[in-house]
């Protein structure tokens, strides 16, 4: 083993390692990987940025951007809206008819894209007509990702994989080329899922208050002159008997009383530091000669409204409402905390508390713990907001964030504009289909067509897309090349000839299925693609067998990452939504895994 081998393997390493334990984002893991291998000589300088003007980058940029425009314009919501038609069926039924047309609206569209309408159109669907929310969103997950798997197009992994693998020598795959391969696995995965739908947990009864603990949603009222609350001792007012409110503080003359005692006397501009939930926060906006002011508790600079009637008058007028946003990869606000976020209100909406994936359950007496402020976003968290309910559609503008609960509908779509964007769809996959044009050049001839008809507005996509992917994309792909440059693809290759010298080729192709898996579900599945793309080859070349049943190998591998919530995007934007425990995904993914291993091992192995 060489140096410069060595130092390929120690890279990645830590690579791994960084993935896996989010210690950073995967755009600065990916800038971090391009300079690590410019600065040890293992890729020229124009290797090193090579990653930027890949065509498998462009090309999942492009379809990127197409993707924000059908959603922009109602068409994947109008492809899935005659889904609410269907909640008479029995669960049974129910379940694999989503799966399946998740699984075929995800070959052809960006598979994240359409998952996050899914779980509005099945959020939606739970509060109408009482379906469990849980028993779905999982399937879903399951059959976007394998949907994505039976096309060119369906997602970037398969782009990814025939981008390499053409650089490496193979012959490239047309649009569809493994779809036969890809509608089997769907089927397969709506059979397995729909029976194993039993052991995913029922709803919980939990409401907005028991699923944001919003015992820590801390509210400062200042007793107006007029205030009937005036010469009362504190027990003597409802702020004292509702158990659901607790005085933790009170500021008179600029003298602080922590938790001030029953007995106290309430005078005129008394400040008081309330605990509560949101039912009794509505009490507080509608309690007359009270000025409620949202602030936290060791926020001193904030300063109390002066004119109690104008700020009186103001919250009749706004009709205050509360909106839950789920955190998508690329939004701006990752990365924030509470205090950061109530400092600079966005959209007229007030940010009141955090769900993370997993539930926080805060007491209390943690309340004040100088921690609890610093819990800051990541993708597939949930925010709470209150905001005017007259200006929820404005929420709509946020980048790379889905509106889940929502007191208004979303601003009117142009017709125009969503029969223009779904001719240009079908158009882009029927020139990529047809062999006519490369599906690069259809992508963005579609992209082209989009902004000519004013189907979509650049300077809107800039904020929207999802640059981590693309760098993601960017800071592999040279990764690849050192290891090809180093030949530490192919000493991996050869001590995997060693190990599987004379050996069935249903082994060998078994053995790579079952490695790429496994990475996938700790690495990202991109990231996974293109580590493993090459070692497959290499593993081809040396056994002397054709490089086609590898190289899918890989990209269903890839791709195939069920048991654990971290492999796959649309996995963790699911796991964030409460429903699920960790387990879920190990036990019903893991048994989806190994069947589709098996399967996928039989089917490969009849290609050679």
């Amino acid at each position: 083993m060489t140096t410069e081998i060595i130092l390929v393997f120690s890279i990645l390493f830590i690579t791994i390692i960084l993935f896996a334990f989010e210690v950073f984002s995967v755009d600065k893991i990916a800038m971090l990987i391009i300079a690590s291998l410019a600065l040890t000589g293992l890729v020229e300088p124009e290797e090193a940025i090579s990653g930027f003007s890949n065509t498998a980058t462009i090309t999942v940029l492009s379809l990127m951007i197409i993707a924000l425009a059908l959603e922009d314009n109602g068409v994947i919501a109008s492809l899935a809206r005659f889904l609410k038609n269907l909640h008479v069926l029995p669960l049974f039924l129910l379940l694999p008819v989503f799966m399946f047309i998740t699984g075929g609206i995800s070959a052809f569209i960006n598979t994240t894209a359409v998952v996050i309408v899914f779980i509005k159109i099945i959020s939606e669907l739970s509060k109408r007509f009482n379906l469990p929310q849980s028993k779905l969103l999982l399937p879903i997950s399951f059959a976007g990702i394998l949907g994505g798997s039976c096309t060119l197009m369906g997602t970037s992994t398969n782009l990814i994989v025939n981008s390499v693998a053409k650089d490496l020598g193979a012959e490239k795959f047309s649009f569809f080329e493994f779809s036969f391969f890809g509608l089997i696995f769907l089927i397969v995965g709506i059979i397995v899922v729909t029976i194993a739908s039993r052991w995913l947990p029922n709803d919980s009864k939990e409401n907005l208050h028991d699923a944001y603990d919003l015992e820590n949603y801390v509210t400062t009222v200042v007793i107006s002159k007029d205030s009937n609350l005036i010469d009362k001792n504190i027990e003597d007012t409802f702020l004292y008997t509702n158990p659901e409110i607790s005085i933790l503080k009170l500021t008179r003359n600029k003298q602080i009383t922590n938790a001030p005692g029953r007995y106290i006397t309430l005078k005129a501009n008394d400040k008081l530091v309330l605990m509560c939930d949101i039912e009794n926060l509505a009490k507080l906006n509608d309690a007359e000669g009270l000025s409620v002011h949202k602030t936290q508790e060791k926020d001193k600079k904030r300063q109390v409204i002066e004119n109690d009637e104008e700020n009186k008058n103001a919250k009749k007028q706004d009709d205050l409402g509360f909106v839950e946003l789920l955190i998508l990869p690329g939004s701006i606000l990752i990365g924030k905390n509470l205090k950061q976020l109530r400092k600079q209100t966005f959209q007229s909406a007030l940010p009141i508390a955090i769900r993370k994936r997993r539930n926080i359950r805060n007491t209390k007496e943690r309340l004040f713990r100088k921690d609890i402020d610093q819990i800051t976003l990541k993708p597939g968290d949930r925010l709470l907001v209150e905001v005017p309910k007259n200006e929820i559609g404005q929420l709509y503008d946020m980048e790379n964030v889905a509106i889940l609960q929502e007191h208004k509908t979303k601003p009117s779509v142009n017709n125009n504009k969503r029969t223009i964007s779904f001719a240009i769809l079908l158009l882009v996959v029927g020139l990529a289909a047809s062999g006519l044009l490369p599906i690069l050049i259809s992508a963005l001839t579609g992209v082209c067509l989009l902004l000519l008809t004013r189907c979509l507005d650049l300077n809107d996509v800039y904020h929207r897309i999802n640059w981590q992917v693309i760098f993601l994309l960017a800071g592999m792909i040279p990764l690849g090349i050192a290891m090809n440059n180093t030949g530490a693809d192919k000493w991996i290759s050869d001590h995997l000839l060693a190990i599987l010298s004379g050996q069935s080729n249903l082994v060998v192709i078994g053995l790579i299925f079952l490695i790429t898996m496994l990475m996938s579900s700790v690495v990202s599945n991109n990231a996974t693609a293109i580590i493993m793309t090459p070692i497959a080859i290499a593993v081809a070349v040396g056994l002397d067998l054709s490089m086609k049943p590898f190289i899918l190998s890989v990209l269903f591998g890839a791709n195939f990452s069920f048991f654990t919530p971290m492999g796959y995007q649309t996995n963790t934007l699911i796991y964030g939504m409460g429903f699920y425990k960790f387990k879920h995904f190990f036990i019903i993914g893991g048994i989806l895994s190994i069947i589709l291993w098996v399967l996928g091992t039989f089917m490969l192995s009849t290609l050679f």
